[in-house]
Parts: C-alpha cells; sequence; structure tokens
C-alpha cells in the first residue's frame, strides 16, 4: 500500500522544535521507526516550509496512491488552497497534528482541511502518523 506522509512548515525542526510540545525525535528517525514496524506501507515522505510545492505534491499522488497522511502544520488553520486541493483528489487524506491542537491556542482550533479529510488524528505525538497508517488499512 502506498502511502504518502506530507509535513508542513516547520515540520523539519522537529526533535529541535519546542520538544515540550513536539518531542525530541526528528522526522527522519521516526520514519525509520515506521518503515520497520509496518512494512506493509511503502511510505514516500515530503516535507516543505511552502504551501505550494505542498500543493503540487498533493496533486501529483492524487490520483495514484492509496493515501495521504498530511500535517498542514499552521497551513491546516490558514490555507483554503490547500483545503481547496485535497478536495480536488480521490485520493483518501488523514489529517494529522502532533500536539493536541484542541488544547492549544483559539485559532489552532479550525482547519479547513478537516471537512475534506477521512478524519484527523491529534495530540498523539509522533504516535500519530502510526495511527493513521493503520487507518488504510480500514479503508481497503
Amino acid at each position: 500500500m502506498k502511502i504518502a506522509i506530507i509535513n508542513g512548515p516547520n515540520l523539519n525542526l522537529l526533535g529541535k522544535r519546542e520538544p515540550e510540545i513536539y518531542g525530541h525525535t526528528s522526522m527522519n528517525e521516526y520514519l525509520i521507526y515506521l518503515k520497520s514496524k509496518l512494512p506493509q506501507f511503502q511510505i514516500e515522505y515530503f516535507q516543505s516550509n511552502v504551501e505550494g510545492e505542498l500543493i503540487n505534491k498533493i496533486h501529483e499522488v492524487g490520483f495514484s496512491y492509496h493515501g495521504i497522511i498530511i500535517n498542514a502544520g499552521a497551513y491546516s488553520h490558514t490555507s483554503i488552497a490547500l483545503a481547496d486541493a485535497i478536495a480536488a483528489i480521490n485520493t483518501p487524506v488523514v489529517e494529522v497534528h502532533i500536539s493536541n491542537v484542541f488544547a492549544r491556542e483559539d485559532f489552532r482550533q479550525q482547519s479547513y482541511l478537516t471537512k475534506y479529510t477521512k478524519g484527523s488524528i491529534t495530540g498523539f505525538g509522533l504516535q500519530s502518523y502510526e495511527l493513521a497508517l493503520l487507518s488504510f488499512e480500514t479503508l481497503k
């Protein structure tokens, strides 16, 4: 099963950025764990701090992959363009947030993406990605 994990702005700093919120593990370290634990998934990883690059990646994989996991970071709360990109594809998308966005600032409690996703997983740290991957097994 081919799954794209698409991460947005500042997530290239995982393991360094605000470890009290995001933990001490980098995404590269976590991907090694995910790929070894869940070998049934062919995981492609993409990260960008640029909104248009995220949209281009969604368009690229949104008709040929079995699923997309997206953590759009702050763009989740601001980007109608990302929401439109997700709405335009037929690949199922699961939205992920490492922190519990509902326990944070008010502006983080609304996502423009959620309406167009199969579901949202929030607040389980990096394990949120594993939970999202496992959800695709039920979407077969």
